[in-house]
């Protein structure tokens, strides 16, 4: 491997790293050579994930968060301290959706997405960032969308919330920059996760309207998120900050 995509040494948390776009992820770091913490609420599916990763030959762990309390953050980071030392690349994936048309969201279903998918991610950047300044800089990924660009009628919360996420991206990168902290944001296309699966029963079409509109024809897999984790964790993307880069197979490309 080219040694600016090397991460050998380098210590990584996921958060929703235990399925989806967050293990395809981890998986591409702990390939790359990074020790790779995978954190989310379900235990039983992390500890399920942790064996995708063993014949990576990278050091990998789980732990159990919370990404809205602090606290839960907190410990979050001092296990993966604690276990190595130190903290260089946060992702912060973890992330809802309720789906359904706008006037017809409770304003506790607006706040439960907004809260985990904004909130959680500035609360996870901003209690990393002291651990990663201690190792002199760092990488923060966070997750947009392909609703950062367009508008979906059946995701209002959402897309503001992935909205926001790429405009807190922009904000974190300028303030954070002086700290050698690259902070940049990925926009997946439709994925084939779970997650989607569900999309796919809830939204009528929803399946054929993706294929034609994608110039490469197939919904993208978790591993297709793999190289730009790489990339944008590794001292490649070192001049490269408050970017939001998609991954979706040419969707965004198509009028």
């Amino acid at each position: 491997m080219d040694s600016a995509f090397d991460l050998t040494g380098r210590v990584a948390v996921v958060t929703g790293g235990n399925g989806g776009i967050g293990l395809g992820m981890a998986a591409g770091l702990a390939r790359a050579g990074a020790s790779v913490m995978l954190a989310a609420r379900d235990a039983r599916k992390s500890e399920a994930a942790l064996a995708t990763l063993r014949d990576t030959g990278a050091p990998h762990a789980a732990v159990e968060v919370d990404v809205l309390s602090r606290a839960s953050i907190d410990r979050m980071f001092a296990a993966t301290v604690e276990r190595w030392g130190r903290l260089d690349i946060l992702i912060t994936n973890a992330g809802t959706n309720i789906r359904k048309p706008p006037e017809q969201y409770s304003l506790e279903e607006w706040t439960e997405v907004l809260d985990v998918n904004l909130r959680g991610t500035f609360a996870c950047a901003q209690a990393a960032y002291p651990h990663l300044c201690r190792g002199g800089g760092g990488k923060i990924i966070t997750i947009g969308s392909m609703t950062s660009i367009f508008g979906a009628s059946f995701a209002a919360p959402y897309s503001a919330s992935k909205g926001g996420t790429v405009q807190l991206t922009k904000a974190l990168a300028s303030a954070w920059a002086k700290d050698n902290i690259q902070v940049n944001s990925v926009l997946p296309g439709w994925i084939d996760t779970d997650l989607t699966k569900r999309a796919r029963l809830e939204v009528s079409g929803l399946e054929e309207r993706v294929k034609a509109r994608t110039p490469q024809g197939r919904w993208g897999t978790p591993e297709d998120l793999a190289g730009v984790a790489v990339f944008l964790a590794s001292r490649a993307s070192d001049f490269i900050t408050g970017t939001a880069i998609p991954v979706d197979g040419g969707y965004s490309a198509q009028a």
